[in-house]
């Protein structure tokens, strides 16, 4: 297994786990320890915007640039707390570390466990497809 040591910035690293995988969406949970409890996803813009809201609290790493919106997002519901605290996806395991919030997506480094690999993203987008890629694997 590839082993990051990320120092005493653990909570810079989440772990991502996929437990089903049907027609290309995700379902699974997240978890970061700057966080008490993992958080459920059901889709690729859950999964997506659950980041985002992760990014936003810990306000790392900073965004470069403001969020455009149709509109102001002002009661945002609750996400649904990870009812299985086990931290490995029934299909995949990924930790996720975000470096950098520029050009208004994300840089950084995806480890897919079971796979024994790691590349790196230079957007939202690219961290897609490698999720994708590590999927159609399975």
């Amino acid at each position: 297994m590839i082993n990051h040591v990320y120092g005493d910035n653990v909570f810079r690293t989440t772990i991502v786990c996929i437990d089903e995988y049907d027609n290309k969406t995700p379902i699974g949970r997240i978890y970061n320890a700057y966080f008490e409890e993992g958080v459920n996803f059901h889709s690729t813009i859950e999964l997506l915007l659950t980041l985002e809201s992760m990014l936003e609290s810990m306000n790392w790493p900073q965004s470069y640039s403001e969020r455009r919106l149709f509109k102001s997002v002002e009661d945002a519901p609750e996400p649904k707390k990870a009812e299985n605290e086990i931290r490995e996806g029934e299909l995949a395991t990924f930790s996720l570390r975000i470096l950098f919030r520029q050009n208004s997506s994300w840089q950084g480094e995806l480890v897919w466990h079971e796979g024994n690999q790691s590349e790196s993203f230079r957007s939202a987008f690219e961290l897609l497809m490698l999720i994708n890629s590590a999927m159609s694997n399975e």
